[in-house]
């Protein structure tokens, strides 16, 4: 159940949709404006309650405009409370040539909370030629729980040339990372290790094409999954983790004007009104 949500452009938080057919609710975020702009502003605070599943994603890919100035930024910051889900799964990043981007995202996780996190970009619109001419593409993820840090990296890419080997995703056009966490753990955990097989040999059968690696943490579950390929390849709803239950939203904008120095806030809370799991799809060990 929705309890409340308000919004300004240029992000928005569409209705929420019952997509597994037994109350649970995906909501998709959104940017109607076309893309990101030079000097364009965007923080999303995702909160949700002890025992909250929630799924966020977008309709489309994000495309990264020109930023002869300043350079676009992004602040996604995620606290996940006792037991919550989340599955963050947006569709990719497209930098235009000229594009400059700094993307931070924090996550704090309670004890018991779970988390599907997926980051995917291209290297630009490879069909018409524009393979790594942004200007720049600096991306960092921290994930935390009570204990300290379970995943941090960052990525700081500038354009040019690249070789088709190492440190040019090999001539592939796409890169994906995937890392399924649940926070508490002081080992990886009975089952860690299957699932982490599991998802190796889906990516080897299913995209053979692709060069991907999967591991796991020291402790809390299977980390940056790297997938180069051609499509995108991983959902992390293949994993199982259904979204449940009741998000309210609030979004607010600064008086200035959309386009160039843009700057919004997007506030998204969410707590439990059911308890019930899905009966169809497996659970993170």
């Amino acid at each position: 159940m929705l309890t409340g949500r308000r919004f300004t452009l240029p992000l928005q938080a569409l209705e929420p949709m019952d997509l597994a057919g037994d109350g649970s609710a995906t909501l998709l975020l959104l940017n109607p404006t076309g893309g990101v702009l030079g000097g364009d502003r965007l923080e999303t605070e995702v909160s949700l309650g002890p025992g909250s599943r929630v799924c966020l994603s977008t309709p489309s890919a994000t495309r990264v405009y020109r930023s002869p100035e300043q350079p676009a930024v992004q602040r996604v910051s995620i606290t996940l409370g006792a037991g919550a889900t989340l599955e963050w799964l947006p569709d990719h990043l497209i930098p235009s040539p000229g594009a400059r981007l700094r993307q931070m995202t924090e996550v704090t996780m309670a004890s018991g909370a779970a988390l599907l996190y997926l980051d995917g970009w291209a290297a630009g619109r490879t069909a018409r030629g524009e393979a790594w001419n942004f200007d720049l593409l600096d991306s960092s993820l921290l994930v935390r729980d009570a204990t300290g840090p379970l995943v941090r990296e960052r990525a700081i890419l500038t354009g040019g040339p690249r070789p088709d080997g190492l440190g040019g995703t090999e001539g592939f056009g796409y890169v994906a990372t995937f890392v399924a966490l649940r926070a508490g753990e002081p080992t990886p955990g009975e089952g860690w290790g299957e699932l982490a097989a599991a998802v190796q040999h889906d990516l080897d059968t299913v995209a053979p094409d692709c060069r991907a690696g999967v591991t796991t943490l020291g402790r809390a579950g299977v980390p940056p999954l790297s997938d180069r390929s051609r499509p995108l390849g991983v959902r992390g709803s293949d994993l199982g983790a259904v979204p449940s239950p009741a998000p309210r939203a609030r979004a607010t904008q600064s008086p200035e004007a959309l386009g160039t120095s843009s700057c919004t806030r997007l506030r998204l809370t969410a707590q439990a009104v059911s308890r019930r799991r899905p009966r169809s799809r497996p659970r993170l060990p």
